[in-house]
Order: C-alpha cells, then sequence, then structure tokens
C-alpha cells in the first residue's frame, strides 16, 4: 500500500465515497471497487501535495535554498525563504516563473534555475526584471539554447524564442502591465474590492489573470492556487473552473456519469463537485487535481509528479 501513514484517511474517502454514491447521488463511474480505490487514492496524493506547501513553510529555510546559483537551490522552499524574509514581491514573482515555466518530471525546475540565476551569472530579481523587462527578455533570447531543462507538460507550447507565437515578452510584459511595479500592492487592492472572502477574491483575481497572455484556464488557477498556497495572498478556490477545462471536466464526467464524454455543462458540473464536496470536505482544489489524475487511469493508480 502506498502512504500507509496515509491509510485512515483513505478509508474515510472511500467510506464517504460510497456514501455519498449510495445515498446522495449514484457516482457511476466508481460503481467498480477497483475505480474506487484508485480515485481514494488519486485523492490522498493531492491531499499530499496539498501538504507539502505547508511543511515547506513550517521551518526556518536557508538562504542557499533560495539561490539559483546553489546546488540546494529549491524552487518551493525558495518562496518560503522570501516570504520569511517578508520580501512578497520576489516571492510572487517566483510563483510566476513556476506557472509559466512549469516542471516536467524529468528534469524538474532547473530551466527555471538557469533563467532565474543567469545561469550562473547573478539573479533575475522581480526588481530588475519588472524595471528592464526587455533586458530580460533579450537575455533570455540570446541564451535560449543554452537554457538547460524544458517547460513542463501543461506549458510545453510556450517558447523562449524571438518572434515565436508564445515568446516569453509577450507572456512576461502582459503579467507586468497587470500588476505593475508592486506585485503586493496588485493583490491588496484586489482584497479591497472584492472583500473578506478568500473564495470571491479568489474568482477577481483569476477574471483578472485573464489579461496574461498564453495563461489559460489551467496556467490561471495554477498561479492563483499556489498564491493562496503560500498565503501571498488570502485566497482559496471555490470552483473548479471547468469552462475550458480537459482533464478535470472528463474526470469529473467520468465519475458522475461514467462517461468522460458525457453532455454537462460546466456549472452542472460545478454543482455536482458542490455537493459531492460536502460529503467528503476536499476542497475544490485538491478535487480538480485528483479528478484530472485519476480519468487518465482510472482502475490503476498512477503517482503523476510532472
Amino acid at each position: 500500500m502506498r502512504w500507509p501513514t496515509r491509510s485512515a484517511k483513505k478509508a474515510q474517502l472511500v467510506a464517504a465515497l460510497s456514501q455519498h454514491s449510495n445515498n446522495v447521488r449514484p457516482l457511476q463511474g466508481i460503481m467498480d471497487p477497483v475505480a474506487l480505490d484508485t480515485l481514494a487514492t488519486q485523492f490522498i496524493a493531492s491531499l499530499r501535495r496539498e501538504d507539502y506547501y505547508s511543511r515547506v513553510q513550517q521551518k526556518k529555510v536557508s538562504a542557499d535554498r533560495a539561490d539559483p546559483n546553489n546546488p540546494a537551490f529549491d524552487a518551493e522552499r525558495a518562496v518560503a525563504y522570501h516570504l520569511q524574509a517578508g520580501n512578497i514581491e520576489e516571492a510572487a514573482w517566483l510563483i510566476f516563473l513556476m506557472t509559466h515555466l512549469a516542471r516536467p518530471a524529468d528534469t524538474g525546475w532547473l530551466r527555471l534555475q538557469d533563467i532565474y540565476g543567469k545561469r550562473g551569472q547573478g539573479i533575475w530579481t522581480w526588481e530588475i526584471v519588472s524595471a528592464d523587462p526587455a533586458a530580460f527578455s533579450d537575455w533570455v533570447y540570446a541564451n535560449a539554447n543554452l537554457i538547460r531543462g524544458k517547460f513542463g507538460n501543461h506549458r510545453k507550447y510556450e517558447s523562449l524564442e524571438k518572434g515565436t507565437k508564445r515568446e516569453l515578452s509577450k507572456v512576461l510584459k502582459t503579467y507586468i502591465d497587470l500588476v505593475g511595479p508592486s506585485q503586493r500592492a496588485f493583490f491588496a487592492d484586489a482584497v479591497r474590492i472584492a472583500g473578506n472572502d478568500p473564495q470571491v477574491i479568489f474568482d477577481h483575481l483569476y477574471r483578472k489573470m485573464g489579461a496574461v497572455f498564453s495563461f489559460g484556464r489551467l496556467a490561471k488557477f495554477d498561479y492563483l492556487s499556489l498564491i493562496g498556497r503560500y498565503g501571498v495572498a488570502p485566497i482559496s478556490s471555490g470552483s473548479a473552473y471547468l469552462t475550458g477545462a480537459t482533464g478535470p471536466a472528463s474526470g469529473a464526467k467520468l465519475l458522475f456519469f461514467a462517461n468522460p464524454d458525457a453532455q454537462a455543462s460546466p456549472k452542472q458540473l460545478q454543482a455536482l463537485l458542490d455537493e459531492l464536496d460536502l460529503s467528503i470536505g476536499v476542497g475544490m482544489a485538491v478535487m480538480e487535481d485528483a479528478l484530472c489524475n485519476w480519468q487518465k487511469s482510472p482502475t490503476e493508480f498512477i503517482h503523476f509528479t510532472g
């Protein structure tokens, strides 16, 4: 059994999913006990990912972890380091880079490390980049063939090459145009405008993030989820944001109708997910992640890490 320390939580999820299916609404995609067990395990995997971000913030982080030119560099811990130092600007900048570049399973954060660390020649900090984004973009173009690693699977159509359809400068310009010189002020304004409800603020920001070039549904969701996990802004997702979604929507259709191609609108699916979460209580970020991964392999657990 994977993660034996989570066996009690997994048993709770199996029981809650079964009770929901029997007493509230049939979950046609998990009538097979193997599919039920696989889905519960994917929920555990998603919960573990959420827990990871909490754990990296609980202990004091060494400066080496935040130095892209140090072998000990770790992007997730680098964000935590900057937050512990009170540097919200650098933490948010790293979260943007993490989202845009994404993390492939094989090369990890190598591409981010090479770019952020100027391939050993310094650091492209938010202060430097926001003041002169053209210098940053020009450096990336000049070093595009030397930068190691690759984009993550969800960002595989992005490019470091100048003149390409989804070149980095377009993404960066629209991001800076949106947030301005201070990301901290951008999030503070969102709280002031949207109010005190973390889910309402998340939704407000989700709509505003549509101004960032090439940030589709998943990039917006991932970026804001990280902003919330790290406490850069007091936000959390109250929706799986299924409009424009592929994997999570297919997973929801498979779960409720035993057919990933079933006819159901995002609004209908969201209502079903809200109802289900009243029974299992995992939250929409976990729900979205687990369903996306489960529908790829409904009866055999695969631990997706990329």
